[in-house]
């Protein structure tokens, strides 16, 4: 969600959760996974719109199989944990937008 003259509360919620999404999966670190949560929540109300909403959940379910997969970091090694990661922040987001999708549809 950009302003005029700078960037919104969204755009800086998806670049944070980005960035931590990659650090803490690259270093394991886990104990501050509730802001990825957090901000990824932030991202589904706020950076989404109704027209990106299918590309944005079409892009997540990729992800998100993609994660899964990630999960054998005996072949994926630190890009497992941080696909993992980026799942964790990118999960929350799609929810939101699924059902604001669904709302929107019923209305």
């Amino acid at each position: 969600m950009a302003k005029k003259g700078g960037k919104g509360i969204g755009w800086w919620a998806f670049a944070v959760g980005l960035v931590l999404a990659v650090i803490f999966g690259y270093s394991g670190n886990i104990g501050l996974i509730w802001l990825l949560v957090l901000l990824g929540l932030i991202v589904g109300f706020l950076n989404v719109t109704e027209k990106e909403a299918v590309t944005f959940l079409v892009a997540a379910i990729a992800l998100i199989s993609a994660g899964s997969a990630a999960n054998l970091t005996v072949l994926w090694g630190p890009l497992g944990g941080i696909l993992s990661s980026v799942v964790v922040f990118v999960a929350p987001a799609a929810v939101i937008v699924a059902i604001k999708a669904i709302y929107e549809t019923a209305k």
